[in-house]
């Protein structure tokens, strides 16, 4: 196989998971030309990876007309072989557009995708519930390479240097980067700042980063000097922030994926979902750490327990 096409343009979360496959294979397969179709939201997660030769970005926002021209865009290329892995309807008319005599899907693959498709990755052994990661890797057999994840995830070098870069100088096992928001999902746990208060008492010198996709503020005062808010902030400053030496707290997430994936301590907070799907991974990684609310219900989640918790990671992964 000497070029392969990736279709996955929609979720960060998966993006990052499809990036860690991609990653294995272009390590067995140097010579594989990896070209990835994504949305124009998520175009400099792709566009970060050494491994991925060319990225093919469209606007998501812009509706059916810029979809369908991206589908005839498609129409005039070939690769060796395709990989659907996002298995939604629309990923499955941009896989049967392209040229390819190997076009591989998700063995869950939903909405009709799976028309699209020559042949479907094998799932994961047992009954589940199977890790997002899990149900990607075999991806790797397809294309007849062994299959194993290799860590931390590569990005390429960053570029201009942030502004609030001199705030990582310190220990690290004392910084923090909590990402208080959860755009996608029906629940955002209310106790980010009791958290953020609770860690500037608790932990000597520690210092606190918050992160999101949009603009919020503390509900009390911080401490000045020990805290950052860049949220609101582009993806890029959000990559830029991920390289940093950190430990991530906060809710299933893009971000969250990304910070295990390079390596960084996470502790993950989760409501109705369910972390043996959607944890850090590897879920068994002494970095790694979960909590799930009771009764799946996030407002139920104390900050003593998610600091408990907290403080668990640190003395385990540190």
């Amino acid at each position: 196989m000497k070029s392969l096409l990736v279709i996955q343009p929609f979720s960060s979360s998966e993006i990052v998971h499809g990036l860690q496959v991609v990653q294995s294979l272009a390590w067995a397969r140097p010579d594989c030309r990896i070209t990835w179709v994504v949305s124009e939201e998520f175009a400099e997660l792709v566009q970060a990876s050494p491994y991925v030769r060319e990225t093919i970005v469209f606007s998501q926002r812009a509706g059916w007309g810029e979809f369908f021209a991206l589908r005839r865009k498609l129409e005039i290329k070939m690769f060796d072989a395709v990989w659907d892995m996002a298995g939604v309807l629309r990923s499955g008319l941009l896989t049967s557009a392209v040229k390819s005599l190997e076009k591989w899907g998700r063995a869950d693959a939903r909405r009709f995708s799976g028309y699209s498709y020559h042949k479907r990755i094998t799932p994961p052994n047992g009954p589940g519930p199977h890790h997002a990661l899990d149900i990607l890797s075999p991806f790797l057999r397809a294309a007849g390479v062994p299959q194993r994840l290799y860590f931390p995830m590569e990005l390429k070098p960053a570029g201009k240097a942030c502004p609030w870069e001199e705030f990582f100088s310190g220990d690290p096992r004392n910084t923090f980067v909590v990402f208080p928001d959860n755009r996608t999902k029906p629940e955002t746990w209310p106790y980010y700042s009791e958290l953020s208060a609770f860690i500037f008492e608790k932990i000597p010198d520690s210092r606190i980063v918050w992160c999101a996709f949009e603009k919020t503020q503390p509900v009390c005062v911080m401490p000045a000097p020990r805290f950052l808010n860049i949220t609101g902030c582009p993806l890029a400053e959000m990559l830029a922030l991920a390289r940093q030496p950190a430990t991530f707290v906060g809710a299933e997430s893009g971000p969250m994926h990304l910070s295990a994936a390079l390596g960084n301590p996470v502790l993950a907070l989760f409501g109705p979902g369910d972390p043996r799907e959607a944890g850090p991974y590897p879920l068994d990684a002494a970095k790694h750490h979960t909590v799930s609310a009771p009764d799946r219900q996030l407002a139920k989640l104390q900050p003593a327990a998610v600091l408990a918790a907290l403080e668990e990671l640190r003395r385990r992964s540190l």
